[in-house]
Protein backbone atom coordinates (compact mmCIF):
# COMPACT_ATOMS: atom_id res chain seq x y z
CA UNK A 1 0.00 0.00 0.00
CA UNK A 2 1.42 3.19 -0.84
CA UNK A 3 2.79 5.72 2.11
CA UNK A 4 2.80 9.36 2.76
CA UNK A 5 6.76 9.84 3.51
CA UNK A 6 8.87 12.33 5.15
CA UNK A 7 12.21 12.81 4.12
CA UNK A 8 15.77 14.29 5.05
CA UNK A 9 13.97 16.99 6.94
CA UNK A 10 16.60 18.59 9.07
CA UNK A 11 16.57 20.20 12.43
CA UNK A 12 18.97 21.66 14.87
CA UNK A 13 20.10 20.32 17.91
CA UNK A 14 17.25 22.22 19.92
CA UNK A 15 14.90 21.09 17.30
CA UNK A 16 14.38 23.68 14.90
CA UNK A 17 13.04 22.92 11.42
CA UNK A 18 12.93 26.73 10.16
CA UNK A 19 14.67 30.09 11.73
CA UNK A 20 12.34 32.88 12.32
CA UNK A 21 11.14 35.87 9.49
CA UNK A 22 11.55 33.79 6.31
CA UNK A 23 12.08 36.52 2.78
CA UNK A 24 13.67 36.29 0.35
CA UNK A 25 17.04 36.50 1.44
CA UNK A 26 16.35 33.63 4.31
CA UNK A 27 14.36 30.81 2.28
CA UNK A 28 14.83 28.57 5.25
CA UNK A 29 14.23 31.72 8.35
CA UNK A 30 16.87 33.78 9.64
CA UNK A 31 19.98 31.58 10.78
CA UNK A 32 18.56 27.99 9.69
CA UNK A 33 20.43 27.16 6.33
CA UNK A 34 23.29 25.38 8.02
CA UNK A 35 20.77 22.84 9.31
CA UNK A 36 21.51 21.70 5.64
CA UNK A 37 25.22 21.40 5.12
CA UNK A 38 25.05 18.13 5.38
CA UNK A 39 22.85 18.01 2.19
CA UNK A 40 25.39 20.29 0.14
CA UNK A 41 27.98 18.72 0.95
CA UNK A 42 27.02 15.87 -0.60
CA UNK A 43 27.40 14.08 -4.06
CA UNK A 44 23.48 12.80 -3.82
CA UNK A 45 22.81 16.59 -2.91
CA UNK A 46 24.74 18.32 -5.62
CA UNK A 47 22.95 16.34 -8.26
CA UNK A 48 19.83 17.32 -6.70
CA UNK A 49 20.40 20.96 -7.17
CA UNK A 50 21.48 20.72 -10.30
CA UNK A 51 25.32 20.96 -9.53
CA UNK A 52 28.30 18.10 -10.17
CA UNK A 53 28.62 16.63 -6.86
CA UNK A 54 31.44 14.07 -9.34
CA UNK A 55 34.08 14.71 -7.44
CA UNK A 56 32.77 13.73 -3.93
CA UNK A 57 32.88 10.54 -2.13
CA UNK A 58 29.82 9.27 -1.33
CA UNK A 59 28.59 8.90 2.28
CA UNK A 60 25.81 7.13 4.02
CA UNK A 61 24.82 10.76 4.07
CA UNK A 62 24.14 10.50 0.41
CA UNK A 63 22.40 7.02 0.89
CA UNK A 64 19.64 8.89 2.57
CA UNK A 65 19.08 11.49 0.33
CA UNK A 66 19.03 9.07 -2.36
CA UNK A 67 16.02 6.67 -0.38
CA UNK A 68 14.29 10.12 0.09
CA UNK A 69 13.53 10.21 -3.30
CA UNK A 70 13.27 6.63 -4.37
CA UNK A 71 9.82 5.07 -4.96
CA UNK A 72 8.13 8.51 -4.89
CA UNK A 73 5.38 9.18 -7.58
CA UNK A 74 3.77 12.93 -6.06
CA UNK A 75 5.09 15.39 -3.42
CA UNK A 76 3.23 18.07 -1.11
CA UNK A 77 4.32 21.11 0.65
CA UNK A 78 3.02 23.93 2.49
CA UNK A 79 3.01 27.42 1.18
CA UNK A 80 5.77 28.27 3.20
CA UNK A 81 7.89 26.18 1.67
CA UNK A 82 7.11 27.02 -1.44
CA UNK A 83 7.93 30.63 -1.18
CA UNK A 84 7.69 33.61 1.08
CA UNK A 85 4.60 35.15 -0.36
CA UNK A 86 1.43 35.67 2.00
CA UNK A 87 -1.71 36.42 0.82
CA UNK A 88 -3.12 36.43 -2.49
CA UNK A 89 -0.77 35.04 -5.36
CA UNK A 90 -0.72 38.78 -7.00
CA UNK A 91 0.48 38.93 -10.43
CA UNK A 92 1.59 35.30 -10.25
CA UNK A 93 5.36 35.76 -11.10
CA UNK A 94 6.66 33.92 -8.07
CA UNK A 95 6.98 30.00 -8.89
CA UNK A 96 9.32 28.52 -6.40
CA UNK A 97 12.82 28.68 -5.11
CA UNK A 98 14.02 26.09 -7.34
CA UNK A 99 14.13 28.15 -10.53
CA UNK A 100 12.76 26.46 -14.27
CA UNK A 101 13.46 23.36 -13.35
CA UNK A 102 12.87 22.07 -9.98
CA UNK A 103 14.26 19.21 -8.38
CA UNK A 104 10.65 17.30 -8.38
CA UNK A 105 9.98 16.11 -11.60
CA UNK A 106 6.20 15.07 -10.96
CA UNK A 107 3.21 16.32 -9.61
CA UNK A 108 4.04 18.82 -6.49
CA UNK A 109 0.37 19.73 -4.13
CA UNK A 110 1.27 23.24 -2.86
CA UNK A 111 -1.36 23.81 0.10
CA UNK A 112 -3.13 27.24 0.40
CA UNK A 113 -6.18 29.22 1.50
CA UNK A 114 -5.51 31.40 -2.21
CA UNK A 115 -6.59 29.82 -5.47
CA UNK A 116 -4.24 29.52 -8.10
CA UNK A 117 -3.85 27.86 -11.80
CA UNK A 118 -1.52 25.20 -12.10
CA UNK A 119 2.29 25.85 -13.06
CA UNK A 120 3.86 23.10 -15.77
CA UNK A 121 7.68 23.70 -15.26
CA UNK A 122 10.88 22.36 -16.97
CA UNK A 123 11.95 18.86 -16.07
CA UNK A 124 8.48 17.38 -15.29
CA UNK A 125 7.43 19.47 -12.54
CA UNK A 126 3.97 20.67 -12.29
CA UNK A 127 2.57 22.65 -9.46
CA UNK A 128 -0.67 22.27 -8.69
CA UNK A 129 -2.10 24.72 -5.80
CA UNK A 130 -4.59 22.99 -3.18
CA UNK A 131 -7.27 24.77 -1.17
CA UNK A 132 -9.68 22.31 -0.06
CA UNK A 133 -7.16 21.00 3.17
CA UNK A 134 -4.91 18.40 3.61
CA UNK A 135 -6.83 14.92 2.40
CA UNK A 136 -7.60 16.37 -1.05
CA UNK A 137 -4.23 17.24 -1.08
CA UNK A 138 -3.05 13.53 -0.42
CA UNK A 139 -5.75 12.19 -2.36
CA UNK A 140 -4.77 13.80 -5.32
CA UNK A 141 -1.46 12.94 -4.78
CA UNK A 142 -2.03 9.50 -4.37
CA UNK A 143 -3.50 9.48 -7.83
CA UNK A 144 -0.75 11.42 -9.33
CA UNK A 145 1.67 8.59 -7.77
CA UNK A 146 -0.18 5.70 -9.77
CA UNK A 147 0.93 3.74 -6.72
CA UNK A 148 4.23 4.92 -6.16
CA UNK A 149 4.86 6.64 -2.27
CA UNK A 150 4.20 10.49 -1.67
CA UNK A 151 6.18 12.47 -0.84
CA UNK A 152 5.14 15.48 1.95
CA UNK A 153 8.18 17.99 1.96
CA UNK A 154 8.02 20.41 4.34
CA UNK A 155 7.57 23.22 5.70
CA UNK A 156 7.21 22.80 9.70
CA UNK A 157 3.46 23.61 9.23
CA UNK A 158 2.63 21.46 6.94
CA UNK A 159 4.30 18.77 8.58
CA UNK A 160 2.83 19.08 12.10
CA UNK A 161 -0.68 19.00 10.10
CA UNK A 162 -0.62 15.74 8.47
CA UNK A 163 1.41 14.02 11.74
CA UNK A 164 -1.83 15.65 14.18
CA UNK A 165 -4.45 13.68 11.68
CA UNK A 166 -2.18 10.35 11.50
CA UNK A 167 -1.51 10.46 7.74
CA UNK A 168 2.25 10.32 7.93
CA UNK A 169 3.48 6.61 7.59
CA UNK A 170 7.50 6.90 8.02
CA UNK A 171 9.93 10.13 8.90
CA UNK A 172 13.45 10.39 8.48
CA UNK A 173 14.86 13.24 10.39
CA UNK A 174 18.56 14.88 10.20
CA UNK A 175 19.80 16.25 13.28
CA UNK A 176 22.45 18.38 12.46
CA UNK A 177 25.30 19.60 14.89
CA UNK A 178 24.57 23.29 15.63
CA UNK A 179 22.27 25.58 18.03
CA UNK A 180 19.40 27.73 16.14
CA UNK A 181 17.46 29.64 19.18
CA UNK A 182 14.33 29.92 17.77
CA UNK A 183 12.20 29.47 15.05
CA UNK A 184 9.74 26.97 14.33
CA UNK A 185 10.47 23.31 15.97
CA UNK A 186 9.43 20.31 14.13
CA UNK A 187 7.56 18.39 17.12
CA UNK A 188 6.61 21.34 18.76
CA UNK A 189 2.66 20.89 20.32
CA UNK A 190 2.00 17.62 18.74
CA UNK A 191 0.75 15.48 21.89
CA UNK A 192 -0.46 12.13 21.02
CA UNK A 193 -0.20 12.41 17.36
CA UNK A 194 3.61 11.25 17.90
CA UNK A 195 2.73 8.11 20.43
CA UNK A 196 2.56 5.88 17.49
CA UNK A 197 5.67 6.22 16.28
CA UNK A 198 9.02 4.06 16.85
CA UNK A 199 12.62 5.11 16.34
CA UNK A 200 13.63 2.34 13.47
CA UNK A 201 16.89 3.28 12.52
CA UNK A 202 19.69 5.60 14.04
CA UNK A 203 22.72 6.33 12.40
CA UNK A 204 25.28 8.92 12.24
CA UNK A 205 28.18 10.57 9.93
CA UNK A 206 30.52 13.61 10.79
CA UNK A 207 27.95 15.90 9.27
CA UNK A 208 24.30 14.55 10.90
CA UNK A 209 22.51 12.37 12.79
CA UNK A 210 19.94 10.57 10.80
CA UNK A 211 16.71 9.09 12.93
CA UNK A 212 13.89 7.08 10.95
CA UNK A 213 10.48 7.14 12.76
CA UNK A 214 8.21 4.47 11.91
CA UNK A 215 4.68 4.08 12.21
CA UNK A 216 3.58 1.02 14.50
Amino acid sequence: MPKLRVHNISVSLDGYAAGPNQDLDNPMGVGAMPIHDWVFATRAGQAMMGGDGSGIEPTLDDDFITAGVAGIGATIMGRNMFGPIRGSWGDDQWKGWWGPNPPYHHDTYVLTHHPRSSIVMEGGTTFHFVTDGIEAALQRAFESADGEDVRLGGGTSAIQQYLRAGLVDEMHVAIAPILLGSGERLFDNLGAAVDGYTCSQVATTGAAAHVRLTKT
